[in-house]
């Protein structure tokens, strides 16, 4: 939240006219004295004293009149220093009788936060009375500043400021300003209240309320944060205002008022607690009568998420999201949920650990985004429990995992089902620096009770099913892994060090018909390099993939003087003894040709820090093409970058790998592509000036030899204020529908936008700005930086 600077004005200014009584020395010019810093210079992280109005005080000038009992003047370059407050003027004088201090003609202070300059200063010792006239005030550990025609101090922390303003923009610059005809600043309660403020830009007034109540502290208060303005040819003119409500100090509230020109006016909260449970908060969206598509009638949106530790063992986390429609995201632009996968996740995880053992309990639900498609099944609940023993023996550990599953579906042609599996393990670790080898043997045993009475055993889906109601399944896995460790110094490439990591796995597991237990939550793996070495082929226990088979592959790394990696290759390949198991679970029933799978490559290099590379590809033995590929190519300076990616699907690969009845795409394949996938992308960002950037980016599919999406943002920064441009076009659906291609037509949604806000007193600069997402993160197709694992 953004926060009011703590001393406004005078917060600092009451120590500056000093403590309760002044130790006046005159310091003669041969006398030696310490170097005292600038009065523009920011000390706050310099210690503080433990009681800094107890600190000696030291008066230099160029000459002294004094009368004893009555009053002593200084006058000629006085300057007074007490600890880290200074302070000069022309003339300060102190009235002995009414223990009084006067400073007169250009009085400047500053107490290593905040300076000030000001006509007059007066203090009164006995009351601590502090008045200011003609003052102006910069913050000096912060942007901010402004001025005052008159600010006393009327208690110990209360202060009154009449004709004030502030603003986070340079002496100079009049972009913006705060202004009031009265401040009252309490410091004990850290709130300023702004009687009659006025917001305005380049002096002319924007805004006015009667009112307003802002902190000036650490501690939270409720009030108005600073508003955001932008235009878009999508909405119109957009103006939003946020409000803080500083509920209690473990929770709290943010409320917006957002107005589209063509929407209505959106009211968006965010509510935030924190318990010994964990942290959590709720968002939420709510549009009441869309005015752009009024059929949609009120719309809105929520999102629910905690997580949380308590007392070590026990771990929660919940994300529970909604919306009122499946058009919401293409309409309105929202932060709720991870919509990514056309869906909503909606669940909950319970979990209590201890040193050998864990327990879980879940809880899953979807809100489907698409038209299309079958729906997906509810976990309800799922309970797991799993048992850890690392030695157990020497050289043999031992664990069981294990889950009573409850599947369920509105979608009345699927059966629901409970499921329960078992799964005993024994694991006989080797390990050195030079190279390891784990040999595992484990028991799958499983049993499913599948509620089928409702289903149409004759629907073209169950095809290549035989389900029944009640099956147990138990099947054995064999697995070895070795790899070893090669380290040479290479001079090939200008001396570096280059490792050799062969590595070989067997894998056994025997046939098993699972053509009665239908796929519940399980989907085939992606087989890159790192899949060849996998114990399993799908993500779920549902299918069991047979396999008799040996995978073998190498790595080899390059690392500069400075152990930093430079470049990396791998590649490897699957040798199926019992060729019968190469494709045992794939959708498709095809044989194939040979024993051996395709050839998985994966390159990463790293040239200087400023050029980089990843790709990938499979390249199939049998059909003698590639199936999978991917490219990315990056120059990167130290002001900008630029990348161009490529990606490559074959349209049979799509067939092999995804199970097109059960996701129920209309028209089989040619319902999701005609040709497989193939797009390019070029994506770029470069900083002009501390002032200037821009980014943009466009993506391009090449079989259908239409653009994706286009994106370019031009964003100027300044001191105290920032402005954005940002022009989007994006592919929204295909008229009629993208199975009647080459006939089907491309619809775009075409957007450009302003936005513009202040920068200072702990503001961000909005997202809408296209600053956050400088690198492409915030539209649909985003920025992944190459030779990064975390991509």
């Amino acid at each position: 939240m953004s926060r009011f600077p703590r001393t406004l004005l005078a917060a600092s200014i009451s120590a500056a006219l000093f403590a309760p009584s002044i130790q006046a020395n005159e310091v003669k010019a041969d006398d030696s004295v310490q170097e005292l810093p600038a009065i523009d210079q920011c000390l706050i992280d310099q210690p503080e004293a433990e009681n800094p109005n107890q600190l000696p005080i030291t008066v230099e000038a160029d000459s002294l009149e004094g009368v004893n009992g009555d009053k002593a003047t200084y006058s000629g370059n006085v300057v007074v220093v007490q600890g880290k407050k200074r302070m000069q003027a022309d003339n300060v004088t102190l009235h002995q009788q009414d223990n009084v201090v006067v400073a007169e003609g250009n009085v400047m202070f500053s107490d290593g936060e905040v300076k000030t300059i000001s006509d007059k200063a007066v203090n009164n010792l006995n009351t601590e009375y502090v008045e200011l006239n003609n003052t102006k005030y910069q913050f000096l550990c912060e942007p901010g500043r402004g001025e005052a025609v008159y600010v006393s101090k009327t208690g110990k922390a209360v202060y009154e400021i009449e004709d004030g303003s502030i603003t986070s923009c340079p002496e100079g610059d009049n972009s913006w300003r705060m202004t009031a005809t009265s401040i009252e600043i309490d410091q004990n309660e850290e709130e300023a209240t702004f009687f009659n403020p006025r917001f305005e830009i380049q002096r002319v007034p924007v805004f006015y309320l009667p009112f307003l109540t802002v902190p000036i502290g650490d501690t939270r208060k409720t009030g108005f944060l600073y508003p955001t303005a932008s235009y878009g040819s999508s909405d119109g003119i957009e103006f939003e205002v946020p409000i803080y409500w500083n509920l209690a100090p473990e929770y709290d509230l943010e409320t917006t008022l957002k107005y589209m020109e063509k929407r209505g006016t959106q009211l968006n909260s965010k509510f935030r607690y924190l318990t010994d449970f964990g942290q959590g908060q709720i968002e939420s969206e709510y549009l009441p009568d869309d005015q752009k598509y009024p059929e949609q009638g009120d719309r809105w949106a929520m999102q629910y998420t905690h997580d949380g530790i308590y007392q070590q063992n026990w771990k929660f986390h919940i994300d529970y999201s909604k919306v009122s429609d499946i058009a919401y995201f293409t309409d309105v632009d929202s932060s709720i949920g991870k919509r990514e996968d056309g869906q909503l996740i909606q669940e909950g995880e319970f979990q209590y650990r201890s040193q050998n053992w864990d327990a879980t309990l879940l809880m899953r639900d979807f809100q489907v985004l698409t038209e299309e498609g079958s729906l997906p099944y509810r976990i309800l609940p799922q309970l797991s429990f799993n048992y850890y023993s690392p030695g157990l023996m020497p050289y043999l550990d031992f664990d069981v995992i294990s889950h009573i599953s409850r599947f369920d579906t509105d979608d009345k042609s699927k059966p629901s089902a409970t499921r329960i599996h078992v799964e005993p393990g024994l694991t006989i670790p080797f390990n050195t620096t030079w190279g390891s080898w784990t040999t595992e043997a484990r028991i799958l045993g499983t049993n499913y009770q599948q509620d089928i009475d409702s289903i149409d055993p004759t629907d073209a889906q169950f095809d290549n099913y035989n389900l029944k109601e009640n099956v147990t399944r138990v099947i054995p896995q064999f697995r070895s892994h070795a790899g070893i460790v090669l380290e040479r110094n290479s001079y090939v490439l200008g001396g570096y060090t280059q490792t050799l990591e062969p590595q070989v796995q067997y894998l056994y597991v025997p046939k098993e018909d699972q053509s009665d237990i239908y796929l519940y939550d399980t989907t085939l793996l992606q087989t890159d390099y790192y899949g060849l070495f996998r114990s399993r082929k799908f993500s779920g226990v549902d299918r069991i993939a047979a396999a008799n088979q040996f995978s073998y592959g190498a790595s080899t790394r390059f690392f500069d003087d400075m152990y930093k990696e430079r470049l990396n290759i791998s590649f490897g390949q699957i040798f199926y003894l019992d060729k019968s198991t190469k494709n045992s679970e794939a959708i498709t029933s095809e044989n194939d040709s040979t024993s051996y799978s395709a050839w998985a490559v994966e390159m990463d290099f790293n040239f200087n820090d400023y050029l980089f590379y990843h790709g990938g590809l499979q390249y199939d033995v049998d059909s003698s093409e590639m199936q999978v590929a991917n490219s990315t190519l990056e120059y990167r300076t130290g002001n900008g970058y630029i990348q161009g990616n490529y990606r490559y699907v074959t349209k049979s690969y799509i067939e092999q790998t995804v199970d097109l009845d059960s996701i129920d795409i209309n028209n089989g394949i040619d319902g999701i592509t005609q040709d497989g996938i193939s797009q390019a992308g070029l994506l770029a960002g470069y900083t002009f000036s501390p002032n200037w950037n821009a980014s943009a980016q466009y993506f391009y599919d090449l079989t259908t030899d239409q653009s994706i999406e286009w994106l370019a943002r031009l964003n100027y920064i300044d001191d105290c204020w920032y402005i954005g441009f940002t022009y989007t076009n994006q592919l929204r659906s295909w008229n009629p529908s993208f199975a009647s291609y080459p006939n089907a037509e491309a619809e775009y949604e075409n957007n450009f936008s302003i936005n513009f806000g202040i920068v200072g007193f702990g503001t961000n600069i909005g997202a809408g700005s296209g600053l956050a997402g400088l690198d492409g993160s915030s539209n649909s197709l985003g920025y992944g930086r190459p030779f990064f694992l975390n991509n």
